[in-house]
């Protein structure tokens, strides 16, 4: 069984994700500035409870125990902070990530499994499938973000034998956590859920459970030398009509109204846009970019969907 040390433990993903790799039998040891109900329940789980930026704290544990893998999570907007990003939240990002990736490969980590975003590629001009060879243009602090955390992620493991696996995810949901649903198809300014012509807009997500899946696969088969870049998102897009089907179905949603769309790709608010991840324009509502999963298909399933996500 493999030892795991996970960053911003305490986030949504990071509980799914130690509830995984626990029923698996390995053990975890996790970081967050915030406690989780795990604590004191597992012989397995070790909780350390610091800030993100505690360098003192991270290194020491790194060094201490021998750790296989670290899933980075901190600083994820859906894991573990607030969808606007700020110069704060960036700075953060920057000094967390330059010593914690140095520190797990003088520690002697097999792989580094970073958590990125699908929004590092940006607004596209065609209709072409997102693959991980397409050029990286995104605008918004978010992408920057994490963009930069790649590139830190590279630069440390280089010359090393450390594998990088860079996770580059698709919004996340659950069947309780709709908000990236949500956003594109409520307007919020006008406290109204909307659909355009027939709702046949779509948009990629990524199901938690299948990015779980894949943390798992790395995490599983340790020999296997998985690494570089892949995109993490469900094979099917997600329409629409089905949000709001979904949404109505579990009394989450009330009247809906029918807005004609904007023929544009050009954003209508490029300073919120920018800054606040949540934020979704109407003018992109017809875009339909899909992101390409084969590559991440060769490790695992993505066996979930909105139709079985429980």
């Amino acid at each position: 069984m493999a030892t795991v040390l996970i960053t911003g433990a305490s986030g949504m993903i990071g509980m799914y994700l130690t509830s995984a790799l626990l029923q698996k039998k390995h053990k975890v040891f996790a970081i967050d500035s915030k406690p989780n109900e795990f604590v004191g329940t597992n012989p397995d789980y070790s909780f350390v409870q610091c800030d993100i930026t505690d360098k003192s704290t991270i290194e020491n544990l790194l060094k201490s125990q021998r750790i296989d893998t670290l899933v980075h999570l901190a600083c994820s907007v859906d894991n573990d902070i607030d969808s606007l990003i700020t110069d704060d939240v960036m700075k953060t990002s920057k000094t967390a990530d330059k010593f914690i990736y140095d520190a797990a490969v003088s520690a002697n980590v097999v792989s580094i499994v970073l958590l990125s975003t699908t929004d590092v590629y940006g607004m596209q001009k065609g209709r072409e499938p997102i693959r991980e060879t397409t050029a990286e243009k995104g605008s918004s602090y978010y992408a920057d973000l994490k963009l930069t955390s790649e590139k830190f992620l590279q630069k440390a493991v280089k010359k090393t034998n450390v594998v990088p696996v860079i996770a580059r995810v698709a919004p996340v949901y659950t069947a309780e956590y709709t908000q990236n649903l949500r956003d594109r198809v409520y307007d919020a300014k006008e406290d109204v859920a909307y659909i355009i012509r027939e709702g046949e807009n779509s948009f990629s997500f990524c199901c938690v459970f299948n990015l779980i899946d894949f943390i798992s696969a790395i995490v599983n088969v340790p020999s296997v030398k998985y690494d570089g870049v892949f995109n993490i998102a469900d094979t099917r897009m997600i329409s629409s009509k089905e949000i709001l089907d979904y949404e109505r179905e579990h009394h989450r949603i009330g009247a809906v109204i029918q807005k004609q769309p904007v023929v544009s790709l050009v954003p209508l608010s490029k300073a919120r846009a920018k800054s606040d991840y949540r934020y979704f324009d109407i003018s992109m509502a017809l875009a339909n970019w899909y992101v390409d999963n084969v590559k991440a298909q060769r490790i695992s399933t993505f066996r979930w969907s909105l139709k079985n996500t429980k």
